[in-house]
C-alpha cells in the first residue's frame, strides 16, 4: 500500500531485513520493534479494505466513486427503447364534474350536443371514518331489558377497526418508522389520538395471528429443495445478538437469538430436518447437519480481492478470473455445464491452487510441537478452496444452486435497515415482532401479495390463498 509516493509495504520489508541483520540489539528492543511493526501491518492492511475485498458494504468506502455523469450524445433523456413506461391512464371515476358552457358568450347562431371532452384529476382524501353502531334496547312489563347484537368483534365502548390496525404495522414493521414517529402520523394526517402503547399492541396481536403461518413456513422450508442462509448481528438494548434468516425464491424466515452457531440453529428448527442444498458464507455451524452445502462465490471473490492486492498473491487474482469466467460460462448455457466442460473448468481450478501452494506455502509447525501454526488469510483461502472444492463449484453442475449467496443477503438487507434508522431493538420480544412480521411481509411479496393486503388479511383472521394448510 502507498501513501503518495510513499510505499509502506516495500519500507516495511527493508526495515524488517535490516532488524534481522542488525546483532546489536537487545531481545527487548527486537520485540517492540517487531511488535510495532505488525501493529503497522495490520493498520495498513485494515485501511486498504473496502467493499470489493471484505464484507464493507459500498456505502462505507472511503473517497467511494459516485456515478459520473453520462457523455453527451451517449443516450438521450427519458425511456430508453423498449422500456415499458408509466404513462397515467385513466381511472374509474368517483366524481363527475360537468362543465357547462355559457352560451352567451358565444357568437349567436344554432348549436347542438356533440359530446364532451373529458380530463381526470388524479387526487387523494384522506379522513378519519367512525362508524358508531347503535344497539336498540326493549324493557317489556317485567323490566327485562333485549338489546340488539353488535357486529362480530365490535366488544369495546370505543375501538380501533382492523384497518387501523394494518396502517399502523404497516408503517412501524414495512416502512420501519420508529413508533413515535408513526404516532405523530395517525394524530396529523388522520385526527387519530394513537397512543405509543397502541402501536405496541397491535404488533403484539400481529405477532400471535402468525404463529400458525410461521409453523406452516417452516414445514415449507423443511421440504424446499434449496434454501440460502445468512446471519448478521443486531443492537438489543444494547447487547450484541445475532438475526439469522433462512429464505428462498418463495418463503422468508428471520429468527433472533442471543447465539450465532449451532445453538441458534438448532433453536430455529428448519436445518436439522432439511435435506436439500443449503447456499452460505461457510460459517461452520452450518456444516453441523446432514444436507448439501453450496459456498457462497461472493465472498471467495472479495477475498481474492484482498489476496491480490494486499499480500500480491498471483494466483489468487487468476482464480478470481476463472471464477467469474466459470460463472459467465454457466450462465450463458442455461444454469448448467456439460460434464466435459465443468472437468475443464476444474482441471484448470486445481492446477491455480497447485501453483498457489508454490507461492503461498504453509508455515511448518516449530520442531518439538505438535500444534498446526496460525496460517495467512490468502493460505488459509487457498486451503479453503481445496477443501471444499466441491461446494464451491456445486454451481457449475447444479441448476439450482445459484453462484452467490446474494438472495439469503438481500433477503436480510432490511434489518440492516431498521438497525440504522432506530439503532436497536429495545427487547427481544420486540425483536421477535420485528423478525415474524417481515418474514410474513417479505414472503407475501415474493408471492405477488402487497403488504398492505398481506395485513388486512391478517387482521380480518385469514392469510393469503398461497398459504397451504397446516400439516
Amino acid at each position: 500500500m502507498s501513501v503518495g509516493k510513499f510505499d509502506i509495504t516495500a519500507t516495511l520489508a527493508r526495515a524488517e531485513q535490516a532488524l534481522k541483520k542488525e546483532a546489536s540489539l537487545t531481545p527487548s528492543t527486537r520485540v517492540l520493534l517487531e511488535t510495532l511493526m505488525a501493529i503497522i501491518r495490520l493498520l495498513v492492511a485494515k485501511q486498504a479494505l473496502n467493499s470489493t475485498n471484505s464484507s464493507i458494504p459500498p456505502s462505507q468506502d472511503p473517497n467511494r466513486a459516485r456515478g459520473s455523469k453520462k457523455k453527451a450524445g451517449q443516450r438521450k433523456p427519458g425511456g430508453q427503447p423498449g422500456h415499458p413506461g408509466a404513462t397515467l391512464t385513466p381511472l374509474p371515476a368517483d366524481q363527475i364534474e360537468t362543465l357547462s358552457i355559457d352560451q352567451r358568450t358565444l357568437p349567436v347562431d344554432g348549436y347542438h350536443a356533440d359530446g364532451f371532452e373529458a380530463r381526470q384529476v388524479i387526487d387523494i382524501h384522506i379522513s378519519r371514518h367512525v362508524t358508531e353502531y347503535r344497539a336498540e334496547v326493549l324493557v317489556n312489563a317485567k323490566g327485562q331489558r333485549f338489546v340488539a347484537q353488535f357486529p362480530p368483534g365490535v366488544t369495546q365502548p370505543v375501538q380501533y377497526a382492523n384497518s387501523v390496525k394494518a396502517q399502523a404495522v404497516y408503517l412501524s414493521q414495512q416502512q420501519l418508522i420508529p413508533y413515535e414517529r408513526c404516532r405523530e402520523h395517525f394524530a396529523d394526517v388522520y385526527g387519530i389520538p394513537l397512543s405509543v402503547g397502541s402501536l405496541v399492541n397491535f404488533n403484539r396481536e400481529a405477532f400471535y395471528l402468525l404463529e400458525r403461518f410461521e409453523i406452516i413456513l417452516k414445514q415449507q422450508l423443511c421440504r424446499a429443495s434449496l434454501l440460502h442462509a445468512d446471519e448478521t448481528g443486531i443492537n438489543v438494548g444494547g447487547k450484541l445478538m445475532w438475526l439469522h434468516c433462512l429464505s428462498n425464491l418463495q418463503w422468508t424466515l428471520f429468527f433472533p437469538h442471543p447465539r450465532r452457531g449451532e445453538q441458534a440453529q438448532r433453536a430455529l428448527d428448519v436445518l436439522a430436518h432439511f435435506h436439500g442444498t443449503l447456499c452460505h458464507d461457510h460459517w461452520k455451524s452450518y456444516f453441523c447437519f446432514a444436507y448439501i452445502h453450496a459456498l457462497c462465490n461472493a465472498h471467495h471473490l472479495r477475498e481474492l480481492e484482498r489476496a491480490w492486492q494486499q499480500d500480491q498473491q498471483r494466483w489468487a487474482k487468476k482464480m478470481h478470473t476463472l471464477l467469474l469466467e466459470m460463472n459467465a460460462a454457466t450462465h450463458d448455457t442455461g444454469g448448467c455445464l456439460d460434464e466435459p466442460s465443468a472437468e475443464a473448468f476444474t482441471k484448470r481450478y486445481r492446477s491455480i491452487l497447485t501453483k498457489g501452494d508454490e507461492e503461498c506455502p504453509a508455515v511448518a509447525p516449530k520442531p518439538g510441537t505438535r500444534r498446526r501454526p496460525a496460517q495467512s488469510k490468502p493460505r488459509n483461502l487457498l486451503e479453503r478452496l481445496r477443501d471444499f472444492e466441491e461446494e464451491t463449484l456445486r454451481f457449475m453442475t447444479d441448476p439450482d444452486v445459484p453462484f452467490t449467496n446474494n438472495q439469503g443477503e438481500n433477503d436480510e438487507r432490511m434489518t440492516k435497515v431498521q438497525q440504522k434508522i432506530s439503532g436497536c431493538f429495545r427487547s427481544f420480544r420486540g425483536a421477535q415482532y420485528f423478525c415474524r412480521i417481515r418474514g410474513y411481509l417479505s414472503t407475501c411479496r415474493k408471492h405477488g401479495v402487497s403488504a398492505t393486503e398481506a395485513l388486512g388479511l391478517l387482521f380480518s383472521g385469514k392469510l393469503p390463498d398461497f398459504v397451504p394448510p397446516l400439516g
